[in-house]
């Protein structure tokens, strides 16, 4: 599966703005957007001039698409699905984009990024229902039961994730048991619950020229 492999803190500051997409490393004095609050590259201190509406509106897009990890065409196709159900389009790609499996293992803190969250799923760790899931894009529903295999649950790296999801907190749609490593989805997550700053109607905007 296509992935991007680039250097992840060059993306935050090219967003100017922390994604969290190195894990425990952005909560630390290590965290690259906090040391050099500029963007990167040569010119990356200097004074540019105001973006236009079509460039404000791609930074957006791009923004979202590095947050949760995924390249053009899959982005591209969740935002066609979320323009097909009943409602407000933006809001449906954000909830289509929280619901994705590998952002519920990061929400409910087993793991400390989006990208080491794939990793798990990937490596066959997760069940949902009991069954495995290996595909990060896999929509969770309500009343699913996310858990993983017994073997993982005494994985060190995955302990001490849980271990410390109190710094981030698990989203209210989600339920987690920390000593049995066991969540379920209460409800399908709500706009209002999205702290980071997105402006997904600049998204819908681009996508509908």
């Amino acid at each position: 599966m296509a992935r991007n492999i680039g250097a992840a803190c060059r993306i935050c500051r090219r967003e100017n703005l922390k994604l969290y997409l190195k894990g425990d490393r952005c909560y630390s004095d290590k965290c690259s957007f906090e040391r050099r609050a500029f963007g990167p590259g040569q010119h990356g201190q200097s004074k540019f001039k105001k973006l236009s509406d079509y460039a404000v509106q791609l930074r957006e897009k791009q923004k979202v698409k590095s947050m949760y990890g995924m390249l053009e065409d899959q982005f591209r196709l969740t935002f066609e699905r979320a323009d097909r159900q009943k409602g407000v389009t933006g809001e449906n790609l954000l909830v289509l984009l929280e619901r994705r499996l590998d952002n519920t293992i990061f929400r409910l803190g087993m793991a400390s990024s989006r990208n080491q969250a794939r990793q798990l799923v990937r490596h066959n760790h997760v069940l949902v229902n009991g069954k495995k899931v290996n595909i990060p894009s896999f929509l969770v529903s309500v009343g699913d039961e996310i858990s993983l295999k017994e073997k993982s649950k005494t994985n060190a790296l995955i302990l001490e994730n849980v271990e410390a999801v109190a710094r981030r907190g698990v989203p209210s749609w989600l339920e987690l048991d920390k000593d049995s490593i066991k969540a379920t989805v209460k409800t399908l997550p709500h706009r209002d619950e999205l702290t980071m700053p997105i402006q997904e109607h600049l998204i819908v905007e681009l996508y509908s020229k």
